[in-house]
């Protein structure tokens, strides 16, 4: 009877051993660095730039699926801790706090810088200053009127723009009168467009790159040159001030992987920091990390004809 129990035991272990085995087999066959399918949440912030990387990237690989969800800075961050998603884009890297909190539930982020963004003030059309001082923005903040700033409109209360502005501004909350948010940058740009006086906080990716919705409110609008803290001069969220280190609301985007093995996430996040997502980036009006390079091809028989001559 005993000798029958352990055969038996034997046996479900065996089954059991060869069911998570094919578990994983499974589990690897669906999913690899170029195959599968992946939720990756993103800063709305920065949607467009990561749409556009989206697209080339399944375009490239037809066997990936990447879907995107957009939420505020905070509720992704969370998301993360909670192991709601793995994959995110986020407009900071982790804090040492949060990095901490991952140690704990042993597990190991992949950070990947990939472009540097910038945070835009825009104001309407109407308005013909079209210059404003960064400490002017940061009074307001402080709950200091002024007769140039009717209201100042955020995104999102939990967004990547609030949480940059109350860092510059060194300020727990914002003021409860004059400030005011929405949910998108989309809806923040419609209601300044319409709205004389207003000033808008929004990520310039928004504005280089707008959706086919906005496309004529954008022009409604003035992007404001800003003169930053120790700095007379004024300098727009372009390309080429971006890149030079003027501008001074720049900041760093990342895309935060905790997959925990070499999956869809990985290969992703290769792609965009690689040569054909950093060209991505330099076309989107974004500052890519790795500036892609040039190849000069010279044909031969061009230049034998050039001498023949």
């Amino acid at each position: 009877m005993l000798k029958n129990v352990k055969s038996l035991g034997l046996v479900v272990f065996i089954l059991l051993f060869a069911m998570c085995n094919q578990k994983s087999k499974v589990k690897s066959e669906k999913e690899t660095i170029l195959k599968g399918s992946i939720v990756v949440t993103v800063d709305e912030t920065v949607k467009p730039i990561v749409e556009d990387q989206v697209a080339v990237f399944e375009g490239t690989y037809y066997d990936a699926k990447v879907a995107i969800k957009t939420k505020s800075e905070a509720e992704l961050i969370n998301d993360l801790l909670n192991k709601k998603t793995k994959v995110v884009i986020t407009a900071r890297d982790l804090t040492q706090g949060e990095k901490d909190k991952f140690v704990k539930l042993k597990i190991n982020p992949r950070v990947t810088p990939f472009a540097t963004d910038a945070i835009a003030f825009i104001s309407n059309k109407s308005n013909n200053d079209t210059l404003i001082a960064l400490q002017t923005v940061i009074d307001f903040m402080r709950g200091i009127p002024n007769p140039r700033i009717k209201g100042l409109v955020f995104d999102n209360p939990n967004s990547s723009t609030v949480r940059f502005m109350k860092d510059l501004a060194k300020v727990k909350d914002i003021p409860g009168e004059g400030v005011f948010s929405f949910k998108t940058n989309e809806e923040v740009i419609r209601f300044v467009a319409e709205n004389d006086g207003m000033i808008g906080v929004v990520g310039v990716n928004w504005l280089s790159q707008p959706t086919a919705e906005i496309q004529n409110i954008v022009h409604k609008i003035n992007v404001l040159s800003v003169k930053g803290l120790t700095d007379n001069n004024y300098f727009s969220p372009t390309q080429n001030d971006i890149a030079e280190g003027k501008y001074p609301l720049a900041r760093e985007l990342y895309i935060i992987n905790c997959q925990g093995y070499t999956g869809l996430g990985m290969g992703f996040a290769s792609f965009i920091a690689g040569d054909i997502g950093q060209r991505i980036v330099l076309k989107s009006g974004l500052m890519p990390v790795n500036t892609p390079g040039r190849k000069l091809q010279i044909r031969n028989q061009i230049l034998n004809e050039k001498e023949n001559n």
